[in-house]
């Protein structure tokens, strides 16, 4: 209805107007009429059917029923045949009908509410009404048919239009939230389950026997769920819980962070230092909202993920932090044998999403970039740029 509401709210002012018009014509002209009463009668029907139903058309299509606007057409078209009765000299090229111009009112009623076929409906009943009342019609009787016809069946067709847009709208931005929705749970997996799955396969490949086939079926899971993480429809939910009911990381209160001021990134990176990752950053606190700030994080400790598994159990890691009036960036930089050309696209295509989801889709939401620079040979670095005014990411954030 955010379409077709403001047009029902000036047809209802369009039929106060009108009707007010019709009123004045009639006491202009009442000595003109032969049987004046049967005007006057008729114009205090017309006023208060136009008043009474006022509601009922600002109340758009879901007031205006098929019955009431039946109804509201058979007003129109019996003050065009009352014309005859109440003025003798009605048949004249410059006699109005009692209702004028109101007329066109009710046909615009059903153009807003069935579209361009109803109003080629009512539009020629009320084209038949003023051939009839005119006997012999006139051009410009002729012309205003037309005019009405014409204009009602194309205002019905626009309506039609912008129904059908409005309807694909709502459909993209169901269609852009569930992709969102997919894209956050695949950030979820990937830094989760599909880490440990990877893990098991290494692990039970290293120690063989039994285990050796048991990370022969962990590696086909992990398989599988890439392949559905990256083309697998997941529908968009309310929130986020596990199989036993309880809520996951990051959805409770505690963690929400939407009634807490900004939060200081250096504790969310710090967790990530160690032998192999040095961390360095200014002194002060890097304040940052707390959602964009945990996000950033997780960005971050993908990075990590990504050093320690393609980079070798040797490498090591450095994360800066530089603190700009407008950007906080973060850069992580390893010492490992870098990436081949294409590699990414590569994995990309195989369903391995870590820098594509993890990395650069949190920080797409959060109104920033990420740019990953790297030499065959010589490491490779990825530089996390987010705004100081980072917007908050839909969803929930998941934990760093």
């Amino acid at each position: 209805m955010s379409v077709e509401l403001p047009l029902w709210r000036a047809l209802a002012g369009y039929r106060v107007l009108t009707m007010a018009y019709a009123v004045l014509i009639f006491v202009y002209n009442m000595e003109r009429y032969e049987r004046p009463w049967v005007a006057g009668c008729y114009l205090a029907v017309l006023a208060v059917w136009t008043l009474a139903t006022l509601p009922r058309v600002l109340g758009a299509a879901a007031r205006c029923t098929k019955r009431f606007l039946g109804a509201d057409l058979t007003v129109a078209l019996a003050g065009i045949m009352l014309t005859l009765v109440a003025d003798a000299d009605a048949q004249r090229i410059d006699s109005p009908t009692l209702p004028s111009i109101w007329t066109a009112g009710a046909v615009l009623a059903f153009a807003l509410r069935g579209g361009w076929r109803w109003a080629a409906f009512a539009s020629s009943l009320v084209a038949a009404a003023n051939l009839v009342q005119r006997g012999e019609p006139s051009g410009d009787t002729i012309h205003n048919v037309l005019l009405v016809w014409i204009a009602s069946i194309a205002i019905g067709y626009v309506v039609e239009v912008a129904r059908a847009s409005e309807r694909t709208l709502a459909r993209a931005l169901e269609i852009e939230a569930a992709t969102r929705e997919r894209e956050r749970l695949a950030r979820d997996i990937h830094d989760s389950v599909l880490q440990v799955l990877a893990m098991v396969q290494r692990r039970g490949t290293a120690l063989g026997g039994e285990a050796a086939e048991l990370g022969r079926m962990a590696g086909e899971q992990e398989i599988a769920l890439r392949a559905l993480v990256s083309s697998g429809p997941v529908p968009a939910s309310a929130g986020a819980s596990r199989a036993d009911g309880s809520p996951e990381p990051g959805s409770g209160p505690e963690e929400d962070g939407a009634d807490q001021g900004p939060c200081d990134l250096r504790p969310l990176l710090a967790r990530y230092a160690g032998p192999r990752v040095t961390l360095s950053g200014p002194g002060a606190p890097v304040p940052l909202p707390p959602a964009a700030a945990r996000e950033l994080a997780a960005a971050v400790g993908a990075a990590l993920d990504n050093v320690e598994r393609h980079a070798g159990p040797g490498a090591r890691a450095w994360i800066l932090v530089e603190d700009w009036t407008d950007d906080v960036i973060v850069t992580v930089r390893d010492d490992g044998p870098g990436i081949p050309e294409g590699r990414l696209a590569q994995a990309e295509g195989e369903g391995r999403l870590g820098v594509a989801l993890s990395i650069r889709g949190r920080l797409r939401e959060l109104g920033g970039t990420a740019e990953l620079v790297s030499v065959p040979g010589q490491g490779t670095e990825v530089e996390l740029r987010v705004p100081r005014s980072a917007p908050e990411p839909p969803g929930r954030a998941p934990r760093a």
